[in-house]
């Protein structure tokens, strides 16, 4: 591999990123046809359901593509799902050398696109820049190797680490460009997760303003399915998307009033809150979501820390201090007895948004 190889690499992964929150539960995916040093044909997945990247850059570069090199972020599909296989395009195409970063784990592909090609006579390598695709694809890449989906934890503190007052008061912590922020979140993932105490004290609408490329659906952890009927969720239900998660021994009649109003009831089997959380997550994934923005309260924040199931994390920080004892933090649970077993965040980003401090990463893994 080359400089200019990697060079060309990192236009189709810049590429693919444009897909994100349009094209899941497909991977974000970038392609780059490349001629005598010059790139003659370029695309990314646009849209679920749509060409993959390697067909727009195909058409794009014409009878250009015939002995050129192709660039794309992960292995071509070898099979018919929603369009047909990618790695039948790049054989007509006449594509003498491809280069693809990352293989694709995906059952129906996993190691057949490149072997398919290779059949063909073609020169193809794997792994350049791959670090680099895999962040890119850690959802898609989580969900076809796991079953569950991409959990991102987001909260809002201040200073001395306070999620509200001692009162219960916690609007507004962060500013309003911070609060933008978490709009394009919403706007891009399947679904935002609260606790029932969260959608009680806030009565969160959860929506994306302005909307998204997804309409998320919007989930209430409640153990006994009590979530009023008054609240700004159900009202909106018949609107935006509504699922209660609650416990198998919820009554029944608050059940009915939930879906009467038009909110989906789904009784996750656990004994605990853990349980029952990785029993909702599991069904999120049978269903292809792909990420889960969870917005807390400070329970299931730290039940889902406790049981290591955060993956990505989205923290703004106010320059205000709130003091007392009984002012709530965003993670209570159980948490962990030495310093060394501290959840720790990786390629970490900071930058300043407004007055606060916004901190993003993800959770180091083992």
């Amino acid at each position: 591999m080359s400089k200019h190889d990697e060079q060309f690499m990192r236009r189709a992964l810049e590429l693919a990123g444009r897909g994100e929150g349009h094209v899941e539960p497909n991977p974000m995916v970038g392609c780059v046809i490349v001629s005598e040093g010059e790139i003659v044909g370029e695309g990314w997945h646009r849209k679920f359901g749509g060409p993959h990247a390697e067909i727009e850059a195909i058409r794009a570069a014409g009878p250009r593509a015939q002995d050129a090199t192709l660039y794309v972020t992960i292995e071509p599909c070898c099979h018919q799902g929603k369009t047909p296989p990618c790695t039948q395009a790049i054989l007509d195409a006449g594509v003498h050398r491809v280069v693809t970063a990352l293989g694709d784990p995906n059952p129906d592909i996993s190691g057949g696109g490149i072997e398919k090609i290779r059949e063909a006579g073609i020169e193809v390598y794997v792994g350049l820049a791959e670090d680099v695709a895999r962040d890119l694809c850690a959802p898609y890449l989580k969900l076809v190797t796991t079953g569950s989906p991409w959990i991102i934890a987001k909260w809002a503190m201040t200073l001395d680490g306070k999620m509200a007052t001692r009162s219960g008061n916690s609007k507004w912590i962060s500013g309003e460009a911070s609060r933008s922020i978490v709009h394009v979140l919403r706007g891009r993932v399947d679904a935002v997760v609260v606790g029932r105490g969260t959608a009680e004290a806030d009565d969160p609408l959860l929506t994306a303003r302005p909307v998204g490329p997804r309409t998320a659906t919007r989930i209430v952890v409640d153990s006994a399915a009590r979530l009023s009927l008054e609240s700004q969720l159900v009202r909106t239900a018949r609107d935006a998307p509504v699922l209660v998660a609650c416990a198998d021994d919820a009554p029944q009649s608050a059940e009915q009033q939930l879906t009467s109003a038009g909110v989906e009831v789904l009784r996750c089997a656990g004994a605990t809150r853990g349980e029952r959380m990785e029993a909702l997550l599991g069904e999120l994934g049978r269903r292809r979501m792909t990420n889960v923005l969870v917005e807390g309260g400070s329970e299931l924040l730290g039940s889902l820390f406790d049981a290591q199931l955060i993956d990505e994390v989205h923290m703004f920080i106010a320059p205000k201090i709130l003091g007392g004892p009984d002012a709530p933090s965003p993670i209570v649970g159980t948490g962990v007895e030495q310093m060394a077993d501290a959840c720790r965040l990786a390629s970490l980003k900071i930058e300043q948004v407004g007055d606060d401090v916004y901190l993003s990463g993800r959770v180091a893994r083992l």
